[in-house]
């Protein structure tokens, strides 16, 4: 099994030379032609939403915004047994299914014979499921973080039919052999998968993350390499980073490319228009059975312009709408400048209270869900989450910060595990500080008596 050792000054190194030889090539060659469409595939109970900083990075390196699509899976969650209907979840064909149809979309909207496919987590199993049965012709590169390919656990007596188990059917007959030299990649497409060196929560040897501390999982770091891909670690990272991180993105860029890209950062516009997709939770969005992609008919949006150092709404709204059928929140012309407060609000959800950095670049997946109030939380005058949807906060790797707790409660020490950190606090109507590694973000605080709730999420 090939593998690349990607250390930290490796990196440094080839950044550093790839920006001195590359200095005057600042897109792909070849115009349009030159850019393969990319589609990119979520994880589990995710959205299209968590590669936005990814897509940046790609149109920061000249990718046309026209050839990068996101899919919205309808019911992210997988069941828990795959071959059970379950509300709210969705099976690895149906998964598979909601892929299938944006490929074909990406290829009917640029002419394009083939596609990228770059997916994390259970997305990396769609991917596989997607070529392994008829996609293989419609893609030329699949790209894997983080997914779990011999399992999160491997163990017959433990949810045999989970698609996450790698001892269950789904899995063993993705890496059932394929050649003469047993590859466990479907044929005719190039293949790499990206992983951590230890920090990836579901390649552990132990079921901490699972539930199940102290019995083995029978899987470790290795678990999301393939016999027949390029399989890149990159030391340090976790899970989602393992798609969604500055590093993940480079890796993805030169084995798409063949080169690394010219920089890494993410280069401002001057016009910025955001929109996306509101949902909820449920078969019908209320029913609480689980993460959902599906708009949130009747729900209503409203945008407010911000002072960065207290969180105060800066005058009036700047949107208001009731979402319809389609889901959309936008268009909004937004200022590259400013920060901003999202507030959503529907029937059986706490009045949800968003508070972001501002948006250097145009983008259509930012995706929000209406959040539920926990019955625990009431007593709390105030509720305030940090939210970091494309990593997660591990300690002592990262500095993490809120409303002067740092770090916040509720973040263990070790594997990186948690995505979001929460507080409940004495007052309302008060500035409050989210700070993740350098980023900034000040929000305000609400009554949760009225079941209204401070999100503080993270973009980096």
């Amino acid at each position: 099994m090939k593998t690349l050792d990607i250390t930290r000054r490796l990196w440094l190194w080839t950044l550093a030379a790839a920006s001195l030889l590359l200095a005057a090539c600042a897109t792909a060659p070849g115009g349009a032609g030159g850019h393969p469409p990319i589609v990119f595939m979520h994880g589990n109970g995710d959205s299209a939403a968590l590669w936005m900083t990814t897509i940046w990075r790609f149109e920061s390196n000249g990718w046309p915004s026209d050839r990068l699509f996101a899919v919205d899976a309808p019911y992210p969650l997988a069941r828990d047994d795959d071959a059970k209907p379950q509300p709210g979840r969705s099976s690895a064909a149906e998964n598979r299914q909601a892929l299938a149809a944006e490929v074909d979309r990406a290829l009917a909207a640029t002419g394009a014979r083939q596609v990228v496919l770059m997916a994390n987590s259970r997305g990396g199993n769609a991917v596989r499921d997607y070529i392994a049965h008829g996609g293989a012709a419609k893609v030329s590169h699949a790209i894997l973080g983080g997914t779990p390919n011999h399992g999160v656990w491997a163990d017959p007596a433990r949810l045999p039919g989970n698609e996450f188990n790698g001892a269950g059917p789904f899995l063993m007959g993705l890496n059932a052999p394929k050649g003469a030299a047993g590859d466990e990649v479907t044929p005719g497409v190039k293949w790499m998968t990206i992983r951590s060196d230890h920090n990836d929560k579901f390649a552990q040897p132990d079921g901490v993350w699972i539930g199940s501390k102290g019995v083995p999982t029978h899987v470790d770091a290795d678990g999301p390499a393939l016999r027949g891909a390029e399989n890149v670690v990159i030391p340090g990272i976790d899970h989602r980073e393992t798609a969604f991180s500055p590093q993940a993105f480079a890796a993805a860029y030169r084995f798409i490319t063949g080169r690394a890209p010219v920089t890494l950062a993410i280069t401002p516009e001057t016009r910025v228009v955001l929109d996306g997709l509101v949902s909820g939770y449920g078969v019908d969005n209320r029913d609480g059975t689980g993460a959902s992609n599906l708009p949130l008919v009747g729900a209503t949006i409203a945008v407010y312009a911000t002072d960065p150092a207290t969180g105060a709404r800066r005058g009036a709204a700047l949107l208001h709408k009731t979402i319809a059928a389609d889901g959309r929140w936008g268009p909004f012309q937004a200022d590259p400048n400013a920060s901003y407060e999202f507030v959503l609000a529907a029937p059986g959800y706490a009045t949800t209270h968003i508070y972001r950095s501002p948006f250097p670049r145009s983008s259509d997946v930012i995706d929000m869900r209406v959040e539920r109030f926990a019955p625990a939380d009431q007593a709390a005058k105030a509720v305030v989450v940090l939210s970091r949807p494309r990593g997660y906060f591990g300690l002592p790797r990262d500095h993490i910060s809120l409303a002067g707790q740092s770090p916040p409660p509720g973040i263990p020490p070790g594997t990186p595990g948690v995505s979001t950190a929460k507080v409940a606090l004495d007052s309302v109507d008060r500035p409050v500080v989210g700070e993740f590694n350098g980023e900034r973000i000040v929000g305000r605080t609400w009554p949760a008596a009225d079941h209204e709730l401070t999100i503080i999420e993270l973009t980096y």
